[in-house]
């Protein structure tokens, strides 16, 4: 049986499109405070930096941050893998797609430089933080997308895919690549397979606890999700 064709993809930037275990946080965070323990799990920047600091962050740590996340992700702007191929196959079937990020604007624009087509700005800054549905339908909203029918959101961040959830997209997570694990290709691939099976059955569970539709490694993989999800749809299946 034929499948349906998506209707949009949406995307997190950093640890999907770019940035291989989405290091761009973190490392910034690192480097600016390297004897304080980083906080777990995926936040945004604002939201980190409180968490580590043990409260509000003033005015000059902000900008510090900001200026590190800048040049970290100058180091980071390298596309994951998959991610070339699918976006020329977007393109060339003209499915609109649109990436979506929780850093500032300049390392946002530094990451999307990587991109094969990349987008002048990303969609839905100004909204209400993840894991409000807000972004979502203002991303699609500025892809003149009329109908929420067939839109796939794609991330490894959980608070992206609760906002996807929340605005009545499909979902496909992202374990190996995105904040779960957080490591960097080379440390990936430097795991023993029984350390890498381990940590990526934890992401992909966590992933899958929160609703995703489907669970994969990369956007290498993401074929088969595609397909399921337009099955899922020629058969009256909503999300």
């Amino acid at each position: 049986m034929p499948h349906t064709a998506p209707t949009a993809l949406l995307f997190e930037l950093s640890g999907c499109l770019v940035d291989f275990g989405a290091r761009t946080l973190p490392v910034s965070l690192q480097r600016l405070h390297p004897d304080t323990e980083l906080p777990a799990g995926a936040h945004c920047p604002e939201q980190a930096l409180s968490e580590l600091l043990g409260r509000p962050p003033q005015a000059q740590e902000r900008q510090a941050l900001q200026q590190m996340l800048a040049t970290v992700a100058d180091e980071h702007a390298e596309l994951t893998p998959g991610a070339a191929p699918l976006l020329q196959q977007l393109q060339a079937q003209g499915t609109p797609w649109a990436w979506l990020d929780s850093l500032p604007a300049d390392a946002s624009a530094r990451l999307a430089e990587a991109l094969p087509a990349p987008l002048a700005a990303g969609a839905g800054r100004n909204a209400r933080p993840w894991p409000a549905p807000d972004a979502c339908w203002q991303a699609l909203s500025q892809l003149q997308v009329e109908r929420l029918d067939g839109c796939i959101l794609v991330s490894g961040n959980p608070l992206l895919l609760r906002a996807g959830l929340n605005a009545g997209c499909w979902t496909i997570g992202l374990a190996a690549c995105g904040p779960l694990c957080g490591l960097a290709p080379a440390d990936w691939q430097a795991l023993s397979g029984s350390e890498r099976e381990r940590l990526r059955a934890q992401a992909t569970l966590q992933l899958y606890r929160l609703g995703s539709h489907s669970v994969i490694d990369h956007l290498g993989e993401i074929g088969p999700s595609l397909a399921d999800i337009g099955m899922r749809r020629s058969k009256g299946e909503k999300p």
